[in-house]
């Protein structure tokens, strides 16, 4: 059979799953990566490759070529993706057993939160977009707060934001809640406060008044571009590193975290103010306990650390020992 049309009933069983279209894009993107990998490896066309050209052999070629221009991350990504293609062979009779255990892959590195640096550094934030600091050709404060709002009060990764609609605001005055489609399928309710419902009309209010002629059902995005569409993946990330330069804040992001921060930043400070580790689990969709166990470990340690960098402890530690 070929590879291909294999790795197309691969997609054809996982129908079932429904699986997001994010989801489905990176798993097309990683067989077709290492696909083209292996017709070099072996000398023959993408399409002409068959099930008994997926050796070991030729595949821990390819993953290293791969390797050699990805991340870590995308290495152990892509390893994932052909581990669950090679089972799903596995058990179609297509191949007699898995070759990837026979190919290296990186360690899966521990979760490391990325917050934003800076105890106050979040209300400058939101204080700052709601002052129009953001300067650009078309400035719209009520959009970059609740963009930075849906991330630091809601926990939302970009994806997440992006799949909202008007229909995911539910519940009566004062008890609303946004109904998330969150990753692998794991819809979640997370609860929003007055103040948040105030920031999501004031947001309306204004798009209203931009696109008079613009459509505002039930289904429609709930977050926009400038000329009135679903604002992309690329125009979110934009605009939230926008904001943290024109606000003079963009030294307290992480390295890489840029909206992700904002998440990590609202499950740094539930577990400061003491949420259990399955009190996160529900709020962010994680898919395992252990991963929101993470952040109330790393709060700890940060504690710690902020305890023994205190400057008075130099004094302690100088002061004469008595018997």
């Amino acid at each position: 059979m070929l590879v291909l049309a294999a790795q197309e009933s691969f997609f054809l069983a996982r129908r079932p799953r429904k699986d997001s279209p994010h989801t489905t894009a990176a798993y097309r993107r990683d067989l077709a990566g290492v696909t083209a990998l292996l017709a070099e490896v072996t000398g023959t066309p993408p399409d002409r490759l068959v099930m008994a050209d997926l050796t070991a052999r030729n595949l821990r070629a390819a993953f290293g070529v791969f390797a050699d221009s990805h991340a870590k991350s995308s290495v152990l990504r892509a390893w994932s993706t052909w581990n669950q293609f090679l089972t799903f062979c596995v058990a179609e009779e297509l191949v007699a057993g898995n070759p990837m255990g026979a190919v290296a892959r990186p360690k899966t590195p521990p979760l490391v939160p990325k917050p934003l640096r800076g105890e106050d550094t979040p209300e400058r934030l939101l204080a700052a977009a709601a002052e129009g600091a953001r300067r650009g050709r078309d400035p719209w404060p009520e959009r970059d707060v609740l963009v930075l709002a849906l991330g630091l009060v809601a926990g939302l990764r970009s994806a997440e934001m992006r799949t909202l609609t008007l229909a995911s605001v539910v519940g009566r005055p004062g008890e609303r809640r946004l109904h998330v489609a969150g990753k692998g399928n794991r819809d979640r309710s997370v609860p929003i406060e007055p103040a948040m419902d105030r920031i999501i009309e004031q947001y309306l209010v204004s798009c209203r008044r931009r696109f008079p002629q613009g459509r505002f059902d039930r289904g429609s995005a709930l977050l926009r571009d400038r000329h009135g569409e679903p604002i992309g993946r690329g125009g979110l990330e934009y605009l939230v590193r926008s904001c943290f330069r024109w606000a003079g804040l963009h030294d307290r992001v992480p390295s890489g975290a840029n909206l992700h921060a904002l998440r990590h930043t609202f499950a740094t400070r539930l577990a400061e103010d003491g949420a259990s580790a399955s009190e996160i689990m529900a709020l962010l969709g994680h898919a395992s306990l252990a991963t929101s166990q993470n952040y109330i470990e790393a709060t700890a340690r940060e504690r710690r650390a902020a305890v023994a960098g205190n400057r008075t402890y130099v004094s302690l530690a100088r002061l004469p020992h008595r018997e």
